[in-house]
């Protein structure tokens, strides 16, 4: 069997859990219906699931039960953007964004009581890289400006920030999450981050610290 998928039967020994909380939770839009993937075997038809993907989010599942509902997990992994206005006290308060980013984040959409979700996404994405020494408050402008004009078309989509540099010319792109992006030997890949990962753990910090 192919290594990148993992039967049903392999993964709920696994993990622990049982064919019903499986089945629920696939109900309940915690897992998606089209990781559930049928293939025929030599016993028949078996069921099979990407396995790093099925593997991580039942790893968060069973961590953030306690904490949060069903429904707010499935709204947590939803691809789809929350509507609500952020506090622009939550940022800090919540360790959302640090001051540099936030000073970076004020420069480009100006300043405000709150702040939509979908920007707040953008000034989260700009803390990971900051934070990781990854990328200078110059380069953030840049991005800013990338996530504003183009993340929207995607919206409710897989997609993967690129972030490369060239002769110390830095560029940012958005790839949608099946595309091969392919770049010259030149080119320095600095950073990939898969946007949705990125929106989990924003919602994930906002609801975590709400019910708590």
């Amino acid at each position: 069997m192919d290594p990148e998928f993992i039967s049903k039967k392999e993964l709920l020994e696994l993990t622990g859990i049982s064919y019903g909380q499986l089945y629920r939770w696939k109900r309940k839009n915690l897992i998606p219906e089209d990781w559930f993937i049928r293939r025929s075997t030599f016993t028949g038809q078996e069921t099979f699931f990407p396995r790093e993907k099925i593997l991580a989010r039942i790893d968060k599942i069973i961590h953030m039960k306690d904490d949060l509902s069903l429904d707010e997990l499935a709204d947590m992994f939803s691809p789809n953007l929350a509507g609500a206005m952020i506090q622009s006290e939550q940022l800090f308060k919540q360790n959302i964004v640090s001051k540099p980013a936030f000073d970076l984040f004020v420069q480009h959409f100006g300043t405000a009581e709150a702040y939509p979700f979908l920007h707040i996404l953008y000034a989260y994405i700009a803390e990971r890289l900051l934070a990781a020494g990854e990328m200078n408050l110059d380069e953030g402008k840049g991005l800013l400006q990338v996530l504003q004009d183009h993340y929207p078309r995607f919206e409710g989509k897989p997609c993967e920030l690129i972030f490369v540099r060239k002769m110390g010319i830095s560029a940012f792109a958005l790839a949608s999450g099946a595309a091969e992006v392919c770049f010259d030997s030149s080119v320095k890949v600095v950073s990939r981050l898969n946007v949705a990962s990125c929106l989990e753990e924003l919602k994930a910090k906002l609801q975590l610290k709400q019910g708590g």
